[in-house]
């Protein structure tokens, strides 16, 4: 059962059919792009447009995961977020259907509005750092087992794992050693400065977020948890692709601290391994280069 022959449609319309209570049969399907793990389309039946992603169905537990985060954003009201509309899977597929939204890249403006309504969202806290329930990363599980301590969390639930999937991938033993160094020293960046468990977007580049046509700031394909706000931030600073504007108005809505500057690329460092991790070699300079700056940094 495939979307291409139609009959993996069948079960996604059924879905949105059961889900509304509304009889729901497509007029169009076309590809949407954009994606790089699963494939999405827009689903309509000529009144009711829908957004699905569909996959293998072992993808099922990503898309609960990505469902869930959603759910999590739109509650705080901070953020404009697609509506999750149904999830489910079959013996061969698993599908996730959301709002469709007409959406094109930020302009300064939205950008602007993503800033403040990103330091609204980092004021939603918890009490502990992590999730109720692991998550991913990409393609990559993400442990969010609950922790206290946020170096720990961060050297532990997000280094470490990391490491050591690279060490089967092919990273040299002795630049895993090093990596095992910076997580032993962490909480050295951390003397002066405790964070509050803030609710993250988690995998903040701009690929995944965008405007309405009415200017309205989107958030979607979250890996959520409860971290250090500088995360979020330093993502969308690893990858550029935001406008100046968003990152104006998020300092103007609550100033970053002094030693963000240094704590940077101990963040990045983990979506950097995780590209490695991910699609190869090309990303194993770029994390040597932060792994040799960060274990200097870290001896001072």
């Amino acid at each position: 059962m495939t979307p291409e022959t139609g009959s993996g449609f069948d079960v996604i319309a059924a879905a949105i059919a059961e889900h509304s209570k509304t009889p729901f049969t497509p007029t169009s399907i076309s590809p949407v792009g954009g994606g790089s793990i699963h494939r999405a389309w827009r689903i309509a039946d000529g009144l009711r447009p829908y957004f699905a992603k569909v996959g293998a169905c072992r993808t099922a537990p990503m898309f609960a995961a990505e469902a869930r985060g959603l759910h999590a954003l739109a509650a705080t009201g901070a953020v404009r977020t697609p509506a999750v509309i149904v999830q489910g899977s079959t013996e061969t597929q698993a599908f996730l259907v959301l709002e469709f939204l007409d959406l094109a890249p930020l302009d300064p403006q939205a950008g602007a509005r993503l800033g403040t309504a990103l330091a609204q969202l980092h004021r939603a806290t918890g009490d502990l750092f992590g999730w109720s329930e692991d998550n991913f990363i990409g393609a990559t599980p993400q442990n969010n087992a609950p922790h206290p301590s946020w170096p720990h969390f961060f050297g532990e639930r997000r280094l470490r794992p990391q490491f050591q999937l690279a060490l089967k991938n092919g990273m040299d033993k002795a630049l895993v050693a090093k990596g095992d160094a910076i997580i032993e020293r962490v909480g050295g960046m951390f003397i002066d400065y405790q964070p509050v468990p803030s609710l993250l977007h988690g995998d903040l580049w701009s690929g995944n977020t965008a405007q309405c046509s009415d200017g309205t700031a989107v958030l979607f394909d979250p890996a959520c948890y409860y971290g250090d706000r500088e995360t979020d931030i330093a993502m969308a600073e690893l990858f550029g692709g935001f406008p100046a504007s968003f990152h104006v108005a998020y300092r103007a809505a609550w100033p970053l601290d002094s030693g963000y500057e240094a704590r940077k690329p101990l963040y990045n460092l983990y979506h950097i391994l995780n590209h490695f991790n991910l699609f190869g070699g090309a990303y194993l300079g770029q994390a040597q280069r932060m792994i040799e700056g960060l274990l200097r940094a870290l001896r001072r």
